[in-house]
């Protein structure tokens, strides 16, 4: 699914209306009849105090046609007009007309604090004050109506946008931004509903389908996109009946130090419960019994030295390798890495300590295999980019890397983001249970286990990312958020793949 631009997204109205031969208030109830469905099919009728806060533009006309079926359907209904300004759109004229003419409680306007309503914690808010189109911050009264919502702590829906929250910028420290508790938006999701600085003020979020014209949604131009379960169907590759384990790429994996030979054990399961053919650990003496004993399936070869890596099997061959797990970022382990960088041409997985010994010898940049995958959570992305300003330059500094370094950047988070390059690819399976120990190890091995499967990198990284969240969402289901653990994501890998193909699965709503 396109990630797209207010601009593009403007000129998509445009166009509809054009091509559908509509008028723009005709979109306009059409979006907004859709936003009041999704409220009516929640509510029931139920009698709960529904106050609606318009602004005096097109959003604000949103919220005056939400209101319209409100009141027709028997909900108990205060309008608000937010009038911050003289001016108002046509359609937005258009909609406060239609309303007066089914009420006697004409909207109330608000010019200032003296107008402000009590708002209880029982309420159900409606903010369509000002949407997708904001350019500038909301200040005075109206920063401070704002705030008064958000104080309240009822639960606020927003239409199309959180009011105070950009499209394409990050709001400033103080700014005044709806907390909306759930965010129905219009055709296509904003980046600024997935970015970590950002992602908390849309609340649940919900994409509404209003009919904008196909043909330009297909065509138009975006580098980035939210990953769903259609975007993996078409990456994934069937199995043959007629094949054997050779057929399925050998992985290697590198890592582990005394203390810290889980993280490869969890590697190590997580690609063999994703499909590899064969898997190799190669780990320092003192991990030997750990991991024949806790996984049998794999094979294992042993470092000289007793407690970390030390060195490198440069004569092994394998389809993949993947470093860092535990490793420590000691001299030796330096060198081991160093050597595995000197002898190897295919692209590699990277992560944890070797990212930090990469940050620390960035003359190691410039010998990446072209396509190897790093997989950084924030701090580890911090030591091999810097500092960033805010989100929007955490994404230009990382495809500024992709592009010099040519890699592929898995950026873990709540929404892992996948960068390749220019291009952006936004995941949207997982759940808070898997913010625990050893996810991330468990995520290098599913990307290892792809790309020794002979997927291309960038599939690989999309691919794995999503399933990885996916198996993390059927460990949630029976264990609860809290009762996870990096390895419940490992051994459910083939229950997430599996559940691809389930046709009973429903997309996610965004």
């Amino acid at each position: 699914m396109k990630i797209l631009s207010a601009e593009q997204l403007s000129e998509a109205d445009k166009i509809s209306i054009e091509k559908q031969k509509i008028t723009s208030v005709e979109l306009m109830e059409r979006a907004a009849t859709l936003v009041f469905n999704e409220i009516h099919k929640r509510l029931q009728a139920a009698p709960i105090p529904i106050k609606i806060f318009c602004g005096i533009g097109n959003n604000g006309g949103d919220g005056l046609v939400v209101a319209r079926h409100l009141i027709q359907h028997g909900y108990q209904v205060t309008v608000f007009v937010v009038n911050y300004s003289d001016k108002r759109s046509d359609d937005f004229l258009s909609n406060y007309e239609r309303l007066k003419e089914i009420t006697n409680d004409w909207p109330h306007l608000i010019k200032g604090e003296a107008d402000f309503p009590m708002i209880d914690t029982g309420d159900f808010l409606i903010d369509a004050m000002f949407g997708i189109g904001l350019n500038r911050p909301i200040e005075g009264w109206v920063a401070r109506l704002v705030n008064l919502m958000n104080e309240s702590r009822a639960f606020t829906l927003s239409v199309d946008m959180p009011s105070g929250l950009f499209s394409d910028k990050t709001p400033g420290k103080d700014a005044a931004v709806i907390k909306a508790d759930y965010t129905l938006s219009f055709q296509a999701p904003k980046l600024v509903f997935f970015l970590p600085g950002t992602m908390d003020y849309a609340g649940d979020l919900q994409i509404i389908d209003i009919g904008l014209d196909r043909e330009f949604l297909a065509g138009v131009s975006s580098k980035i996109f939210l990953t769903d379960r259609d975007t993996v169907l078409a990456l994934y590759k069937h199995r043959k009946k007629n094949s054997h384990k050779g057929d399925y790429g050998h992985a290697l994996i590198a890592g582990g130090s005394y203390g810290k030979m889980g993280s490869v054990l969890l590697t190590a399961t997580a690609a063999l419960r994703t499909g590899t053919g064969l898997c190799s650990l190669y780990i320092p003496k003192c991990g030997y019994e750990i991991i024949q004993t806790g996984l049998p399936e794999a094979m294992v070869i042993t470092d000289p030295e007793n407690e970390l890596l030390s060195d490198f099997p440069a004569d092994f061959e394998a389809d993949v390798v993947c470093f860092g797990m535990g490793a420590g970022t000691q001299e030796k382990s330096v060198n081991a890495l160093k050597k595995l960088l000197e002898s190897s041409n295919s692209p590699l997985v990277i992560d944890a300590d070797g990212l930090n010994i990469i940050s620390a010898n960035k003359e190691f940049l410039s010998m990446l295999p072209e396509n190897s995958v790093l997989t950084p959570h924030p701090g580890e992305l911090k030591r091999l980019i810097g500092e960033w300003k805010d989100d929007f330059h955490k994404l230009q500094l990382v495809k500024d890397f992709s592009k010099k370094y040519k890699v592929i950047i898995v950026l873990k988070g709540a929404h892992t983001f996948t960068i390749n390059r220019d291009e952006i690819f936004i995941n949207n399976s997982g759940n808070p249970g898997m913010a625990t120990a050893g996810s991330g190890d468990v995520l290098s091995g599913v990307i290892t286990s792809l790309i020794g499967q002979a997927y291309e990198p960038i599939s690989a990284a999309v691919l794995g990312v999503f399933i990885h969240g996916l198996s993390g969402d059927i460990a949630s289901e029976d264990l609860g958020y809290e009762g996870v653990i990096a390895g419940d994501i490992a051994r459910n890998m083939g229950r997430a793949i599996k559940e691809l193909f389930r046709s009973e699965i429903k997309d996610p709503e965004y």
